[in-house]
């Protein structure tokens, strides 16, 4: 079995590369960053170290790699004969895998079983992002889109920002979970051991989406307002600590409504998320979770789906509204983004920017609170 894995970054190599590993594959990572594919060919092994309580070492071996920049063709080549490719690149870069993987499904041996998709992205229904990306370029030969299969996957573990004493190994807190929905498969679902099937997806993506992430990324925003370098250091605040948690209770109280989880579940789930910013040996920079402020501030992700959901239903959102305040307000050098978000906040009027940026537009019961917000932010 030979599973590829487009991303050889840390995600790539002490998350979903592991797992894939454990489960017997052999593994082939696809990057363009030409130096680290040079040092995962010549190594035989690297290390998985958990930081943080509880922690574990996983050695790494079975594996190589392939610039698809360099060589293309050997990248389309490899998927061409896997059994499952995998993802983790962020969303906006599987456009560019897309016709790798649409030019591998092309050459597929007709009688060989379906490839197995699944992009393991930090974004809702990256797979079908993905699939429709293939679709497009296999337009002049749709047939060979059955060749695979496409499966939605949650997944969710903090890799904090490499040391490059570190090498190839890579430091990662001790929890993880990679839920795959079952619908796709039938009777035919891969053995992957390390990661969960579930029926239907959404609730855990939308649990994670919002808790881990709203709550990860609201750390950030007003840890970095009130002068905090980790997020550790930013969740240690009692004033952030508060903030977080009344953005928490908001998008728990959403998601007991929208999913019917029980209570009490959802906030050992919470309870859980917040130990995890408290974990000081990630040191995990505010600057590098709060990044990309505007894919974050966008419709469908942590801050305003929720708040727009809660508003639709006649909940005000006070403490999510706080979060996104702290996010407009968030500025990293090294972050084009948030110098973007900072364009924008001058260029466009309060409602424009509401309507650009957050997809929410007048006449939504979030629209004139989110304009206030904006507006308070250029203060």
């Amino acid at each position: 079995m030979t599973a590829v894995h487009f991303g050889a970054g840390n995600i790539g190599r002490g998350f979903i590369g592991m797992l894939l590993r454990e489960a017997g594959h052999d593994l082939v990572f696809v990057d363009v960053n030409a130096p680290l594919i040079a040092s995962i060919r010549d190594a035989e092994s690297y290390r998985v170290i958990e930081i943080g309580p509880g922690g574990r070492q996983h050695v790494v071996t079975g594996f190589t790699a392939i610039d698809s920049a360099a060589d293309r063709d050997a990248a389309v080549a490899a998927v061409a004969s896997a059994d499952i490719a995998t993802t983790a690149v962020g969303p906006p870069v599987l456009r560019f895998i897309a016709p790798v993987i649409a030019d591998a499904l092309r050459a597929r041996a007709t009688d060989a079983p379906p490839l197995i998709v699944m992009a393991c992205e930090n974004a809702l229904q990256a797979t079908d992002l993905l699939r429709a990306e293939i679709a497009s370029a296999l337009a002049d030969a749709p047939d060979a889109l059955a060749r695979a299969v496409f499966a939605n996957t949650a997944v969710d573990r903090i890799v904090p920002t490499a040391d490059p004493a570190d090498g190839l190994d890579v430091r990662v807190e001790p929890f993880c979970e990679w839920a795959i929905e079952t619908g796709p498969f039938a009777d035919a679902r891969p053995s992957i051991p390390g990661a969960h099937f579930v029926d239907d997806l959404a609730p855990y993506i939308e649990r994670k989406l919002f808790t881990v992430n709203t709550g990860h990324a609201t750390s950030a925003y007003l840890g970095r307002a009130a002068g905090h370098a980790f997020v550790h250091e930013a969740i240690a605040d009692p004033a952030v600590r508060t903030g977080v948690v009344a953005a928490l209770d908001e998008t728990s109280r959403l998601l007991v409504l929208r999913h019917g989880f029980e209570p009490a579940v959802q906030d050992a789930y919470r309870a859980t998320a917040l130990e995890r910013f408290a974990n000081a040996a990630l040191a995990d920079p505010v600057t590098r979770v709060g990044r990309q402020p505007l894919r974050k501030l966008s419709r469908h992700e942590r801050f305003i789906e929720p708040a727009a959901a809660l508003a639709e239903a006649g909940i005000e959102p006070v403490g999510l509204l706080a979060a996104i305040g702290a996010a407009l307000r968030f500025r990293a050098d090294d972050d084009p983004e948030s110098l973007a978000l900072a364009e924008r906040m001058a260029a466009e009027s309060a409602p424009q920017l509401v309507a650009s940026v957050m997809g929410i537009e007048p006449g939504h019961p979030l629209f004139d609170a989110l304009v206030d917000v904006v507006a308070a932010a250029r203060d």
